[in-house]
């Protein structure tokens, strides 16, 4: 009698002890999990502010300077076309965060993906524009934009995905066809943006094309298209390297970073209380008879 409470009492101990494990390994996961989240949180917060700091500040400084300069005048003045762009990219970037905010009440945005958007838009805007890095460092304009292509190609698994789950047209996409799409879909989003940079230099003659030097000097021919076919071409190469990279993942059935950046619908709360009332109130007779018939 004694053995075998003994061998109980250690049965019990064991899985106490495995249930224990069990536990710390969940934690351990959760506390994996909410570490990016807190991280994506508090960027997507800090380039927030950022960007609305950007706008305050810089329509003072716009306010202030003068509208055109004068041989006198030191050199950190600047006239009010010189804070043009600034503030233009600002006040865009005020507006896509306030996407992305918004989007985040349907769309379960993972942070993986998050994190990468809320540094391209301080790296491109605050630092490209407002800092001045397209003019002092080498290459930012370049390695922004092949950084954006992979991003956008890396969203564009996440659309194909979330196109694909409707059950009107039930169709097995290839990874090929998806690879292409990603690709494609980055490469347009690219060419959408030469256009609007095209479209608002015309427009409130900016500079965001890179035609004129920063001293104002006007390129002529190849020098002046330089830098847009440059963004094209970084835009398909950095495109081309996360579809190739998606294509091999879904060959060899290794997706877990795939998993880890796709965008999910947030499901919506069932409507239960309109479907109670819409059904019809069942009689005693029916209750009892449907009874008999599950007892049957």
């Amino acid at each position: 009698m004694l053995i075998v409470l003994q061998n109980e009492m250690i049965c019990i101990k064991y899985t106490c002890m495995g249930n224990d494990m069990k536990d710390t390994e969940k934690k351990e996961k959760l506390k994996k999990k909410k570490d990016p989240d807190r991280v994506g949180g508090f960027l997507f917060k800090f380039v927030e502010i950022t960007m609305w700091a950007s706008v305050i500040i810089i329509t003072y400084l716009m306010i202030k300077a003068p509208s055109s300069l004068s041989a006198d005048m030191p050199d950190y003045v600047h006239p009010k076309a010189y804070y043009t762009l600034m503030l233009s990219e600002s006040i865009l970037g005020c507006i896509v965060m306030q996407a992305a905010k918004k989007a985040q009440g349907w769309i379960t945005i993972p942070s993986w993906m998050l994190i990468p958007f809320v540094i391209f838009l301080y790296c491109a805007i605050f630092l490209g524009e407002v800092r001045m890095f397209y003019y002092r460092v080498n290459n930012w304009d370049t390695f922004l934009h092949f950084f954006s292509a992979g991003m956008l190609g890396s969203l564009a698994f996440s659309i194909i995905s979330l196109l694909n789950q409707s059950k009107k047209v039930p169709m097995q996409l290839s990874p090929a066809f998806v690879a292409i799409f990603a690709f494609c879909f980055a490469v347009t989003c690219g060419a959408i943006w030469e256009i609007y940079e095209y479209t608002f230099d015309g427009i409130l003659g900016l500079n965001m094309q890179k035609f004129m030097l920063e001293d104002g000097t006007q390129l002529v021919g190849r020098a002046a298209l330089a830098d847009t076919m440059k963004d094209i071409i970084t835009d398909v190469a950095g495109a081309g390297v996360v579809a190739l990279a998606g294509y091999f993942a879904m060959k060899k059935n290794s997706i877990h970073w795939l998993n880890s950046i796709q965008l999910r619908l947030k499901h919506k709360p069932a409507k239960t209380e309109k479907s109670e009332e819409k059904k019809p109130e069942q009689s005693p007779v029916s209750e009892r008879h449907q009874k008999v018939n599950n007892e049957a």
